[in-house]
């Protein structure tokens, strides 16, 4: 009961973190007259892994790879199947196409960056390198083909951005929203990580198992909430987006630095099944939307079974450590 307690109140504490986070930052970025596009590809796109990158990082500092690594992979096995086939549900989905050459093809690029970087059963900093500098190459891509003109995917970002209201308005309740925004981050990463380990030892569930589904849920809630309410206002642009930056984000980014702090060993299960099933994930998510560039309702309960069937297989078949 108390690991339970515990894991409920790390992920409460991520989620309030995170969301302070979020709007502290984009509030300080406005008043620092940086402009919605970078504010929404940036400040936004960080913000939303932010729990994510928190608990890799504490995870991977403290000798717990197969959570650090288990979280990015299962968080982007759940964005697209959990979460964009929520979305989906809610409302059909459209997406531009050039938003869709781009962060997709990034999107499903990075997943086989990461197949191909974990195929010697570790990552090491010179790993951490290629990931770092994947993303720092696709943010200057990204900011530099929006700027040079007006196309749909800028729209996107600059919405991102403007999803975000009720903002902090003075400087004092900026810093009080970054600051406490952190200090929930870093707090709710040690009750998620004290939480989900000693959960899976008194369960006998391996900690790869627990970092791929609850500890990867439980960090991927800002992207649920922000993907939902754009579901919900008819901004399916931005849902999408949302994903698609955040599953590169957590790779490129969040492994990396994580990686570059702590050198990952590769779980056997992640190796054998659970980074293919990211990258069909990707594949399938690109399949729908290139036919008809939209996911329909149809498509999104397909992605949502595909996420049941996943946990099923997680929880009983492939238990592995």
């Amino acid at each position: 009961m108390l690991y339970a307690l515990s894991l409920l109140a790390g992920i409460g504490f991520l989620t309030l973190g995170g969301e302070a986070l979020i709007r502290g930052a984009v509030a300080g970025a406005r008043r620092a007259g940086v402009s919605p596009l970078l504010t929404g590809l940036v400040v936004v796109g960080f913000g939303t892994s932010a729990p994510e990158l928190v608990v890799s990082i504490d995870a991977a500092i403290n000798q717990q790879p197969d959570i650090a690594v288990g979280n990015i992979v299962g968080s982007n096995i759940g964005n697209i199947l959990l979460i964009l086939g929520l979305c989906a549900i809610i409302c059909p989905m459209t997406v531009q196409p050039q938003a869709l050459r781009r962060d997709g093809v990034v999107m499903v690029a990075a997943s086989l960056l990461f197949i191909g970087l974990a195929w010697g059963g570790a990552l090491g900093r010179l790993d951490a390198g290629l990931f770092i500098a994947g993303l720092v190459g696709y943010l200057v891509w990204a900011y530099l083909s929006e700027r040079q003109q007006t196309i749909p995917a800028a729209e996107m970002h600059t919405s991102e951005a403007d999803e975000m209201t009720k903002l902090p308005k003075t400087g004092l309740t900026i810093i009080v929203a970054l600051v406490l925004g952190l200090g929930l981050l870093i707090g709710g990463s040690q009750l998620l990580l004290y939480g989900a380990i000693g959960l899976a030892q008194a369960m006998g569930i391996s900690e790869a198992v627990i970092g791929l589904t609850i500890v990867a849920v439980g960090t991927s809630l800002p992207e649920m909430a922000v993907s939902i309410i754009a579901a919900l206002r008819r901004h399916a642009d931005v849902a999408v987006g949302n994903i698609l930056g955040s599953n590169i984000f957590n790779i490129l980014g969040i492994l990396g630095v994580s990686a570059f702090l702590q050198p990952l060993p590769i779980a056997a299960r992640v190796g054998a099944f659970d980074q293919w099933v990211m990258l069909g994930a990707a594949g399938i998510l690109m399949l729908f939307l290139y036919t008809g560039m939209r996911l329909s309702r149809v498509e999104g309960a397909f992605l949502l079974a595909g996420y049941i069937v996943y946990l099923a297989l997680s929880f009983s078949v492939i238990n592995a450590t």
